[in-house]
């Protein structure tokens, strides 16, 4: 049977939070809010092991006492985009991870992962060929920009769907995915799509929120103090 690990990569600087240090290690509840963020696999029994791609030059993990995970591996080998930290973290764990395995990678920033969730994510991936994500279907009208920020047109949101994380996949085929896809998508579902391959939508909702912007911090502390 193929086992499940997770792969978060965390070795960007969040730069659209304004908070002058990566926002990984902004405080939720007194914890880091990568930390809450492994939790949610931490303690799920299906996940065999939590790796988490760091940047050569990461300051702020060793501020943090991360000793009662007892999953978890740390890779030093982040890179400049999101593509090449997941590909590298991949490669890293290689030698304890078989291709067929699944590999669920993971936003650092989306702290509020559900148990209901993961598991709802694992049991309906368990016998697809390709994989999938956690997606919301958008329930906002869209709107386009035009110059001067005004409404360019108006976009039907009809079977548009947010993208979120967990994205779940082989490992053997999602490195070959980014490896010829290259830096420029921004989840694994577009190398998979790159690649001539349909990843499945597996709903979720907003609960499973990504930190973006400093608003996004109170929103994320309140869910965490509901699960």
């Amino acid at each position: 049977m193929p086992r499940h690990f997770a792969l978060l990569p965390a070795a960007g600087v969040g730069a659209r939070m304004g908070s002058g240090h990566p926002k990984q290690y902004l405080d939720i509840h007194g914890r880091p809010m990568i930390w809450h963020a492994i939790r949610a696999f931490e303690r799920h029994s299906g996940i065999d092991r939590v790796y988490v791609v760091l940047s050569a030059e990461d300051a702020g993990w060793a501020d943090t006492d991360w000793s009662a995970f007892t999953k978890l591996t740390v890779l030093h080998c982040g890179g400049a985009t999101r593509a090449e930290s997941v590909a590298n973290g991949l490669r890293a764990m290689a030698g304890e991870v078989a291709a067929e395995d699944w590999v669920l990678v993971h936003d650092a920033a989306r702290p509020c992962l559900s148990r209901a969730l993961l598991d709802k994510l694992m049991a309906e991936l368990a016998g697809d060929e390709v994989g999938g994500i956690l997606a919301a279907p958008v329930a906002d009208t869209l709107k386009r920009e035009g110059d001067g920020r005004r409404i360019l047109e108006t976009v039907s949101r009809e079977n548009l769907w947010a993208a979120q994380t967990p994205q779940m996949f082989r490992h053997a085929l999602l490195l070959q995915a980014l490896e010829r896809a290259g830096n420029g998508v921004t989840d694994e579902a577009s190398a998979l799509e790159f690649i001539g391959l349909s990843p499945r939508l597996v709903e979720s909702d907003f609960s499973n929120l990504k930190v973006t912007y400093p608003r996004d911090l109170e929103v994320a502390a309140w869910l965490l103090g509901r699960l």
